[in-house]
């Protein structure tokens, strides 16, 4: 089947040509299946360019507008993968330029068949935070819950705790995190959506209270992300480390 494409988005894809012509050129294209008006698609993904996903054709490339596409299912890019890595190799000034390549190409994708695209964007306000720049990181959550407005919520309140945190207001970061976790010690195994946002909630919720003195409460929340919500490897990792280094320095705690 072949797509038509509307004269306005031809005249704006010819407006942002250079930026996509720059962003192809440095990337290069993505196969993915896409829905367009009920009607699935296989096609190549070049990057979102405002209000469109730009995809290449034989004829060069080509806009469909986003609020036609229900889904995007498609593998994440090897930017994404080895952002991550350096991230956990604590490289933050690597991991920063290839989240920033990832999230710059490819956040607010459609449906929910690519979730490494609001992980991305996630990732990239906690990267901001390692490096501690709590004000970029703050715009950078801003951007994330404009673009998962709903599909981010919990997580997005997590990553806003975290921000308070590093603000160093831990009344807000206690208000955003406390029915986050509440729900999380009922549910045990949460919905997929949630299972990130509840390893980073425990392991902000032991930042939280190592912070007020409470150690055996950390300890027990670190442990309960490295044992229970382990869904996210560098949450997981984070707090095995920070469990080590209070048992290390106060082997007399004990979890509660």
């Amino acid at each position: 089947m072949k797509l038509s494409f509307p004269a306005t988005f031809q005249q704006l894809l010819f407006t942002a040509g250079s930026v996509l012509s720059l962003a192809a050129g440095a990337f290069g294209q993505q196969d993915a299946d896409i829905v367009v008006a009920g009607v699935p698609q296989r096609v190549k993904v070049v990057a979102i360019s405002g209000p469109v996903l730009v995809i290449r054709t034989e004829a060069g490339d080509r806009p469909i507008q986003l609020a036609q596409i229900s889904d995007v299912r498609m593998a994440a890019p090897p930017e994404w993968a080895a952002g991550y890595q350096a991230y956990q190799a604590k490289d933050y000034g690597k991991a920063l330029g290839l989240v920033k390549n990832v999230t710059d190409r490819f956040r607010g994708l459609p449906g929910t068949g690519s979730p490494w695209a609001q992980q991305a964007s996630a990732f990239l306000v906690e990267i901001h935070l390692a490096l501690k720049d709590a004000v970029r990181a703050e715009i950078e959550y801003g951007a994330f819950t404009k673009a998962y407005p709903a599909g981010g919520s919990v997580q997005g309140e997590v990553i806003g705790a975290r921000i308070a945190l590093a603000k160093k207001n831990v009344a807000v970061a206690k208000q955003k995190l406390s029915p986050i976790t509440e729900a999380a010690l009922k549910e045990k195994a949460g919905p997929a959506a949630s299972a990130l946002a509840y390893s980073q909630a425990f392991l902000v919720s032991g930042q939280i209270k190592e912070t007020e003195g409470n150690l055996a409460g950390a300890l027990e929340d670190y442990l309960r992300t490295v044992t229970i919500f382990y869904q996210d490897r560098g949450a997981v990792a984070l707090a095995q480390e920070k469990a080590d280094s209070l048992r290390k320095q106060h082997p007399e705690i004990a979890v509660p």
